[in-house]
């Protein structure tokens, strides 16, 4: 058997329909609209949500002091975002999403988090259609596509709450 047969017959089973998406946030506008699509998605399936933010390492080896206090700063940023895309998703959804922050290199801890969570069934991700390719929908793309285990979702950042609705 191989291992791409192996992960997707490990994943957690779970009800027809009932979706979990890991929505992958950085505050910008088009991860906003990837989160009320995971939503209204969520919410027309009885799914769940579950929002990641993951905080890139700085690199200030020579000043120790320096990097713990920014490394708790950009955790305090992203705890504060995830808190109001919570409020977000409660409202879209009435549901409460599970919040994550995770340090390190982008595509390892998502790639973490689906092989930690195996109820995870869907990466959800939102690009901005006007710049092209933005740097994680590259990354997932270039990168990542190979490793993934679960289906992909780019949302483009464009899209209009009427036409999320309907597309949900």
């Amino acid at each position: 058997m191989s291992d791409d047969t192996s992960t997707a017959t490990s994943r957690a089973s779970h009800v027809a329909g009932q979706v979990k998406f890991l929505v992958c946030v950085d505050g910008s506008p088009p991860s906003k609209v990837a989160v009320h699509y995971a939503c209204k998605r969520a919410k027309n399936t009885e799914g769940r949500v579950a929002l990641l933010h993951v905080v890139q390492p700085a690199d200030f080896r020579q000043w120790s002091g320096v990097e713990e206090m920014m490394r708790e700063e950009r955790r305090g940023e992203a705890e504060a975002l995830l808190q109001d895309l919570a409020a977000d998703v409660n409202g879209w959804a009435g549901i409460m999403p599970e919040l994550m922050v995770r340090e390190g290199r982008i595509g390892d801890e998502i790639l973490s988090v689906i092989d930690e969570d195996r109820s995870i069934d869907l990466l959800c991700v939102g690009s901005n259609p006007a710049e092209g390719r933005g740097k994680l929908v590259s990354f997932l793309a270039g990168h990542l596509a190979g490793r993934l285990t679960i289906p992909l979702i780019i949302v483009p950042g464009t899209l209009s709450d009427e036409q999320i609705v309907n597309i949900t």
